[in-house]
């Protein structure tokens, strides 16, 4: 069963259109926000829109170990993130990204043109996942390296985000695998973000402040049974480990460990 949620925004008054942004459920329960980067990273999207009071905001969960029937009658095997807009649905991720800069009101200034930040960003995902797949120093350093060039990129503009004092397309994109190499980085190969890249923890410290991050930010748990279910491949013993985490309280890392007062 599928859990609706009316997300902080504008009032449906009539004035703004309501757009509604269909993503993974919980592995672990079925209901809250799923570990999904794509999920979380449009979900930031149209919540800054939200809180600009352009469009009004409905996020629904699906469990998409059970799907309800109606979700698969109206998309058979189509997985989330899933755009519906006055009917519309979108169901492609460069289409979701392409709706939202063209049709959705405000969203065109969301996506700024900037190729030296789309590069830097560029597949910083896939070398997490081969340090969790490979674990050795070799993965470690190139993920390292790569986190030192975004913290060089962010000490030389000298602003809150990766482009600018406003957020953009590309701080939806980056934050939420910056959580995913924190929490799964840590848990499967203790793997740290160095405290002397400051400049990268206060970019994270700024994110962490904004409901646009922590309204759509999986749990811990979320994130660290994502990675276990793409490991284990129907290993029994998953079975008994997500049992377990069933019954944790979801915890969100969003404390840093530098001051970043100075």
């Amino acid at each position: 069963m599928s859990e609706e949620k009316q997300e902080n925004g504008s009032a449906s008054n009539g004035e703004v259109p309501e757009i509604e942004l269909i993503i993974k459920a919980s592995t672990i329960d079925g209901r809250r926000k799923g570990a999904c980067l794509f999920c979380q990273e449009y979900f930031m999207d149209l919540y800054l829109l939200a809180e600009l009071k352009t469009i009004s905001l409905k996020v629904t969960t699906v469990d998409m170990q059970k799907p309800p029937p109606d979700f698969r009658t109206n998309f058979e095997a189509t997985h989330p993130p899933i755009l519906i807009d006055n009917g519309l649905a979108i169901l492609e991720n460069d289409k979701i990204e392409r709706h939202i800069m063209k049709n959705i009101p405000g969203g065109y200034n969301l996506f700024v043109q900037d190729k030296e930040v789309a590069t830097l960003i560029e597949n910083l995902y896939s070398k997490l996942k081969l340090m969790l797949v490979k674990k050795d120093e070799t993965k470690n350093n190139s993920l390292l390296a790569h986190l030192k060039k975004i913290n060089d990129h962010l000490a030389s503009r000298d602003t809150r985000f990766l482009t600018g004092d406003t957020m953009c397309c590309f701080d939806c994109e980056l934050m939420p695998r910056l959580q995913h190499i924190r929490v799964a980085g840590k848990y499967f190969v203790d793997f740290e973000i160095p405290t002397h890249l400051t400049a990268l923890w206060r970019y994270m410290y700024h994110m962490y402040q904004l409901d646009a991050f922590t309204q759509s930010c999986p749990a811990d748990q979320d994130i660290i049974n994502h990675y276990k279910l793409q490991q284990a491949k129907g290993d029994i013993q998953m079975l008994k480990m997500k049992k377990h985490e069933e019954l944790e309280t979801p915890t969100f890392t969003t404390s840093i460990p530098i001051d970043i007062s100075e």
